[in-house]
């Protein structure tokens, strides 16, 4: 299913972000795909928002750094980045483009985009703030918005004004009582304070699209998805799910030590004597 902006509905998109563009052209391009030029790449005949996008990318982390750098002035600069990540990354912002409708305005040729956006709504309902990394997120919809708040900038050319439209836009911000880590990094952080490295075992995906993960050659968690990553990332959920079978792993990594170093000691003592 094809949507677009036409003239007719740009000032619905204005309504929508509260802002009334000088130059309308701007915003059309803001909302259209590369797709829509039935081509892949980007050319001055056939403008997309891809310009759009990577300023807009880049205004709104600076505006985000400079929110959270003020709302947590005692924060480590690690805290930070995670805290901006989670604010500004692909889920987040689909999430803000969804809510706010502006996929209906998007103009493109992707006859898979409907079908994406509702197997994203869907998966929301599971996570209503972030999933951190569980979820498949379209990617266009995070990119549309960028666009537009790219479009706002160069518009107004005020930074000031982009925070003005957006702040409210991007609410609920994702703060520092909500934030969450990555599966995969948690799980690490866990192993590593046990002496151990979880593995990841994707051989069979071209077969089943499953990710297993095992800590000492045993199996604490799995997950079938069909995007590695997330699968991934499920599976090392999964396995911090199950925590207490992957801690009952490194009981018996414990035990088997101990038992090692007596067998050691032992030989030893016999060998002194």
């Amino acid at each position: 299913m094809e949507e677009m902006v036409s003239e007719s509905n740009l000032e619905e998109v204005e309504l929508i972000l509260g802002y009334q563009f000088k130059d309308k052209n701007l915003l059309l391009q803001a909302f259209t795909h590369v797709s829509f030029h039935d081509s892949d790449k980007y050319s001055e005949k056939h403008t997309s928002y891809e310009r759009l996008e990577l300023m807009g990318d880049s205004v709104l982390n600076l505006l985000m750094i400079r929110k959270l750098f003020f709302l947590y002035p005692k924060l480590s600069p690690g805290k930070l980045t995670y805290l901006r990540s989670d604010n500004t990354d692909n889920e987040k912002l689909a999430r803000v483009a969804f809510k706010q409708g502006l996929h209906r305005f998007l103009r493109h040729k992707k006859p898979r985009l409907e079908q994406s956006i509702q197997e994203f709504e869907k998966a929301m309902v599971d996570y209503p703030l972030h999933s951190h990394r569980l979820i498949r997120a379209p990617k266009i919809l995070a990119d549309v918005l960028e666009a537009a708040i790219g479009a706002v900038f160069i518009d107004s050319n005020s930074i000031e004004t982009v925070w003005k439209v957006f702040e409210h836009v991007l609410e609920p911000f994702i703060s520092l009582e909500k934030l969450g880590e990555n599966p995969v990094t948690t799980l690490l952080e866990i192993c590593q304070k046990n002496g151990c490295k979880p593995r990841y075992d994707t051989d069979s995906w071209d077969k089943d699209q499953t990710a297993k993960v095992y800590v000492k050659d045993c199996l604490v968690g799995k997950a079938t998805f069909g995007k590695k990553d997330i699968a991934i990332n499920r599976a090392a959920k999964d396995a911090l799910d199950n925590i207490d079978q992957t801690y009952l792993v490194f009981s018996m990594q414990e035990k088997d030590q101990k038992s090692s170093n007596e067998v050691l000691s032992e030989e030893e003592n016999n060998e002194d004597s």
